[in-house]
C-alpha cells in the first residue's frame, strides 16, 4: 500500500495487533505512550463501547501528531447475553469468563480509529463465535499454560482453546484475533485519499 508518504503509527501493546498490521505490508512504529483511561459511560450501548474506548485511545494519546502522522488505535470486547467481557485481572476472573462462554454463542467486537491532525475516523466489526461445552480442566489447562490476561474474555482465538474450543465463527477471524485488518486496509486506502 501506498502511505503517500504518511507515517503509519500503531499506538498498541497488543503483539497481536501488531503482527496483524504488519501482515498488511505497511511500514509503521509502535508507540503506546498515552493517558486514557478505559472507562466508558454505562449508558453507552454495549455494541458501541469498543468505538468508544478504540477513540478515547487515540485522544488519550501522549503528544499531538504532526501533519504527516496517522495514528491507528483499537479495541477489542466480547459480548454474550448483554455481558461484556474485557481483559480479566485475576484467573478467577478468566476462569467465571470461559465457564459463561461454554457452549454459548458470543460477539466479538472490534474498533478501530484512525486519526491524523485534524480528521478521525472510528469504525468496528463484529464477529460471532460458537463455542462447544469446556470442561474445568481444559479452562484450567488454559489458564494456567496460556495466561490470557490481556485478552478480551479471556481467550485468544489463534490459541489452544481457540483449537479445541471453536467449533466454527461467522464473519473475520482477524476481527477476533483484535484487529479486523481489512477494515484497517479499506478505511486508510480512503484515510490517506
Amino acid at each position: 500500500m501506498d502511505t503517500k508518504g504518511k507515517k503509519i503509527i500503531l499506538g498498541s501493546n497488543s503483539p497481536r495487533r501488531k503482527e496483524l498490521l504488519a501482515g498488511l505490508d505497511i511500514e509503521f512504529t509502535v508507540d503506546t505512550g498515552n493517558t486514557f483511561e478505559e472507562t466508558y459511560d454505562t449508558a453507552t450501548p454495549h455494541e458501541k463501547i469498543p468505538e468508544v474506548l478504540s477513540e478515547g485511545k487515540s485522544y488519550g494519546f501522549h503528544r499531538p501528531l504532526c501533519e504527516d502522522e496517522i495514528l491507528i488505535t483499537s479495541d477489542t470486547l466480547v459480548l454474550c447475553e448483554d455481558r461484556v467481557m474485557g481483559k480479566p485481572h485475576s484467573p478467577q476472573e478468566a476462569a467465571d469468563m470461559l465457564r459463561f462462554l461454554s457452549g454459548r454463542d458470543h460477539k466479538v467486537i472490534t474498533a478501530v480509529t484512525l486519526r491524523d491532525n485534524s480528521r478521525c475516523i472510528t469504525s468496528s466489526d463484529t464477529a460471532i463465535v460458537h463455542f462447544k461445552e469446556l470442561t474445568n480442566s481444559e479452562i484450567e489447562y488454559y489458564i494456567e499454560h496460556f495466561k490470557p490476561f490481556d485478552k478480551a474474555g479471556a481467550y485468544g482465538i489463534q490459541e489452544w482453546i481457540g483449537y479445541i474450543g471453536i467449533g466454527h465463527i461467522e464473519g473475520s477471524f482477524f476481527t477476533i484475533m483484535g484487529l479486523p485488518v481489512h477494515l484497517v486496509y479499506n478505511e486508510l486506502i480512503k484515510f490517506i485519499g
